[in-house]
């Protein structure tokens, strides 16, 4: 073996260990489901910092969005970090102190007293399912550095399936276990491991590819046809076209300052205030003001990352453009994967590689921990086992841990297959768009639990929330990828999209994905918002925080 490859495994397999090691350490105490779900409420503001910034920039970040710099040559898709900082900052002042208040492990606990069970199963339920195809697809990209280093290794051997699966099992089967064991204190205190790591690769990255580039700077000047024309911002809007044709072409791109402020605002709102794997963390802390600190302060470091990672995809643009290479990878998204494996000195390609696999792990663990609090608190204990004691409660959480790892090994494996169908098919809108599916039912009934004291209705809200959802597909002219349903009757698997807006007119516009989660919070809340909330309801609610105050 070549003494570089030898070296950077050194390098790697300390990551590793080091990780699950700290991983296991940090939650030797947990006794309760308190401790694993929310570490005692006693971690640092700014260990939580780190930590919200290492789940956001997972794997799809690290790779999905420099293939978004490469692909583009430009900063447009970082102009959608605008709207993340505003919802920030509505929702730090609007939801985190009502979860505060109401006590809660699994923060739709929360729909149970405002609402009633059927409206807190139900988001539960849309949280388990989504998150865990969420981070399954992030997943795939654990398969496409293997993939990666596979290729660089043994050239003349084929990828397969298989190649990119034996990379996932890998880096979730470790995952798993120091979650599984550790809990949130695990996850925190790994992520800001993690969050060092990654900043510090993706900075070493720029500098190596300046440096890397004949001519420098000015190159990269001259090959991008000058930085006076790189644009930051761009509207979506064609004078030249008529109002409806411009107003379709507009909602069809997804990469627009309107999205960046209204559509952004909404996923970040959905992803920060209804996400328990998001929002789990942000109650590790003692009180809702370290909280509210530590989550906007997130959407500031935001700036400078989007901005790092996607001058890492123009900068490989502008290094493949001038040293063309004819192993370069079909598919966008191995990009960067393939450089760090190639071109980047030894000790240093193992260190990034390690931060790859840290965002990967970061953003895999925090789900795997709030899938596991939420199905145990939201399922388990009131379905399951009303009298489970302490150790049942924990017991039951690292089985569900475990459980849910499997699940999204098998998403990561579908993931991997459509991308070998597709090579240019990039990760960031696949791994967004699947919960803006969702996402904006569930942010609309919180919406109305936290604005209002008197509307929605249990059963009524469930109903709105499916309402929402279909709306989505249909008025997003979504195209899943799936079955052939006829092949299927006959014995045969076939690859085809299912088009849930086929029958929409033409005029109608095929919505990006960045306004997914405003289509379903407009319709869900219209719909909710109609019918009144029991008194009874109001009263109990009512009293569940007084008791909880006095308390």
């Amino acid at each position: 073996m070549d003494a570089r490859l030898v070296i950077d495994t050194i390098v790697l397999l300390a990551y590793f260990f080091g990780i699950v090691a700290l991983g296991l350490w940090a939650g030797r105490r947990n006794k309760n489901l308190q401790d694993f779900s929310l570490g005692s409420r006693s971690i640092p503001w700014w260990a939580v910092l780190a930590s919200i910034v290492a789940a956001e920039t997972s794997a799809a970040t690290f790779l999905g969005t420099p293939a978004e710099g490469y692909k583009t040559r430009a900063y447009f898709y970082g102009q959608l970090v605008i709207g993340t900082i505003l919802a920030r900052v509505i929702v730090a002042y609007t939801f985190i102190k009502p979860y505060y208040a109401y006590r809660v492990q699994s923060i739709y606990e929360f729909l149970t007293v405002r609402f009633g069970t059927m409206t807190k199963n139900m988001a539960s339920a849309i949280f388990l399912f989504t998150r865990v195809l969420g981070i399954g697809v992030r997943l795939y990209l654990g398969g496409a550095i293997m993939v990666v280093i596979w290729r660089y290794l043994f050239p003349a051997l084929p990828v397969t399936l298989n190649t990119y699966i034996w990379g996932i099992i890998f880096v979730t089967v470790i995952t798993t276990i120091y979650t599984a064991v550790g809990g949130i204190k695990a996850v925190v205190w790994t992520d800001l491991i993690q969050a060092v790591l990654m900043f510090s690769s993706i900075i070493f990255a720029i500098f190596l590819l300046l440096r890397s580039i004949p001519g420098g700077f000015a190159t990269v000047e001259q090959n991008l046809g000058g930085l006076g024309h790189m644009k930051l911002f761009q509207t979506g809007w064609n004078s030249a076209l008529p109002f409806g044709p411009a107003l379709k072409a507009m909602f069809e791109e997804p990469y627009t300052l309107f999205a960046a402020i209204i559509a952004s605002t909404m996923i970040t709102m959905a992803t920060h205030g209804t996400d328990q794997d998001m929002v789990q963390r942000m109650l590790t802390t003692p009180d809702p003001r370290k909280s509210q600190l530590s989550l906007i302060l997130s959407g500031v470091m935001d700036i400078p990352l989007a901005g790092a990672f996607l001058t890492v995809g123009i900068l490989l643009s502008v290094f493949y453009a001038v040293a063309p290479n004819p192993n370069l990878p079909a598919a966008d998204n191995e990009i960067f994967g393939y450089y760090i494996v190639t071109e980047m000195p030894v000790v240093f390609r193992g260190l990034i590689v390690a931060g790859i696999f840290a965002t990967m792990m970061g953003s895999t663990s925090a789900a795997l921990n709030a899938l596991a609090t939420s199905f145990t608190k939201d399922f388990y204990l009131p379905y399951i086992n009303r009298n489970a004691n302490d150790r049942q409660a924990i017991r039951a959480a690292r089985i569900a841990t475990a459980v849910f790892g499997v699940l999204m090994i098998i998403v990561a494996a579908l993931a991997a297959n459509a991308v070998l169908q597709n090579a240019k098919l990039t990760i960031i809108p696949i791994a967004i768009g699947i919960f803006g599916y969702t996402y904006g039912a569930l942010l609309a009934v919180f919406l109305l639990g936290m604005l209002t004291r008197s509307r929605g209705r249990d059963g009524v809200n469930v109903i709105a929330m499916i309402v929402g959802i279909m709306s989505v597909l249909v008025l997003c002219k979504v195209a899943l990828p799936a079955f052939d349903v006829g092949a299927l009757l006959h014995g045969t698997f076939k690859h085809a999209d299912w088009n849930f807006g086929w029958f929409m007119p033409e005029w109608w516009p095929a919505i990006s994905w960045p306004w997914f989660v405003f289509v379903g919070c407009v319709v869900t809340f219209a719909i909710s918002v109609l019918f009144p909330t029991p008194p009874s309801q109001i009263a109990a609610a009512k009293a569940h925080v007084r008791n909880d105050t006095v308390s």
